[in-house]
């Protein structure tokens, strides 16, 4: 080994950090999640050797932190070249061609998805930290408070690393694929310290109470917008099939009312607007709908992912 060379899982660790400053957070994540899941199960399988003899051992096979570091990068980059979405035309166009291009743009509507799935999610993430905070603080005189506990913090990072999955396949924003690795085995109360003096999970515990209020906002504003522009756009066309004479159903045979006033047979030049103006509120809906998407992922990835990993 080079007189630079990591002698220990810890330097290793801190080496593959340095060489990847810099990078998403994310990416940083997973791949000290990988390094050190390797070389921990490297260390156990031979107990008989130091971690320095160990480190020395398997450096012609897993690689130098930089060259580890280095091998991540080229990954992400072919990962995201492969997996990134075609650009609609619209996009580079201006004026109208922009604005109404948001119809050819897929994360608008996965972004829509999740601003309709969010109330469910908001729910039911909220239950499970009044729950499990509840039930802890309940548990703490009790021989099963501490498992509980660790069980509940446990938990929540699974659903955490769900989330950021769904966020990632939402709105193209690069999360992480892997948790953040436990560390070397060690007892309950170390382990009940280590989750108290980590950050991320109370950001995780945060980022999840907060799903209830934005989820009842996300799915308020889609529902509505949705509802008032696909109602305006369809009028047009009921008034039109009044006088094409196809309102012998019932559905058709009274006044269509809007904002306390009747849409007479008549009024085709009024249903005609509010026509136009329901396709500005569903065009408007799509473009507030993806940057949402976009604002979203950016604040779960400050509170799930950890800063610089």
């Amino acid at each position: 080994m080079s007189a630079h060379a990591p002698r220990s899982i810890d330097e290793y660790l801190k080496q593959l950090r340095a060489a990847l400053e810099g990078q998403d957070p994310a990416l940083i994540q997973d791949a000290l999640y990988d390094a050190e899941e390797y070389l921990r199960a490297e260390v156990a399988a031979h107990p008989d050797k130091s971690e320095a003899d160990v480190l020395e051992l398997i450096a012609s096979t897993y690689g130098a932190p930089d060259e580890v570091a280095a091998a991540y990068r080229d990954t992400e980059a072919k990962v995201r070249a492969a997996l990134k979405t075609p650009v609609p035309a619209a996009a580079n166009a201006s004026g109208w061609k922009r604005f109404f291009g948001v119809y050819l743009d897929p994360r608008a509507y996965t972004s829509i998805f999740y601003m309709l799935l969010a109330l469910a999610t908001g729910i039911l993430y909220f239950t499970i930290v009044v729950t499990g905070l509840s039930l802890s603080f309940g548990f703490a005189i009790l021989i099963i408070g501490i498992p509980f506990f660790l069980a509940f913090i446990g938990i929540t990072r699974v659903i955490a690393l769900g989330e950021g999955r769904l966020l990632e396949a939402v709105t193209g924003e690069r999360m992480p694929r892997r948790p953040v690795h436990p560390g070397p085995p060690a007892g309950w109360l170390t382990r009940i310290g280590e989750m108290l003096g980590d950050a991320r999970t109370w950001t995780t515990l945060l980022y999840m109470l907060l799903m209830l209020p934005l989820g009842i906002v996300y799915f308020t504003v889609t529902v509505t917008g949705l509802a008032v522009g696909l109602a305006f756009t369809s009028l047009p066309f009921l008034v039109l099939a009044r006088w094409l004479g196809w309102d012998a159903d019932a559905t058709f045979s009274d006044d269509v009312h809007i904002g306390g006033w009747a849409l007479s047979e008549h009024s085709m030049i009024s249903a005609l607007i509010l026509g136009v103006l329901g396709v500005l509120i569903v065009t408007l809906l799509m473009h507030a709908a993806r940057a949402i998407g976009r604002g979203h992922a950016h604040l779960a990835k400050a509170l799930l992912v950890v800063p610089g990993a």
